[in-house]
């Protein structure tokens, strides 16, 4: 084989399976209605995080479920999932 198709095969997975593994969680349109600063770093209150829940598309709200109930998935999210959690999930 090429080696010059070798690594533009390489490359095209690597393109093909970073965008995959991407979810919900990693998206910061869904995640930042959550979050009282860009950085992402402070949680809002109780009271806030549930109405930024609750305005949330039941899709989206699935979807960020789910991955919270995979443990790869929602190990970076931890404190997320576990607030979510809390709430009791969708509602």
């Amino acid at each position: 084989m090429n080696i010059k198709a070798i690594c533009l095969g390489a490359f095209a997975l690597s393109v093909l399976s970073g965008v995959a593994f991407a979810g919900a969680l990693d998206e910061p349109d869904n995640m930042a209605p959550f979050f009282t600063d860009a950085s992402m770093k402070t949680m809002k209150p109780k009271a806030e995080f549930r109405a930024a829940w609750d305005a949330m598309s039941k899709d989206k709200q699935g979807a960020m479920m789910k991955e919270c109930q995979d443990a790869a998935m929602s190990k970076p999210h931890a404190e997320f999932c576990a607030n979510l959690q809390a709430l009791g999930g969708a509602n």
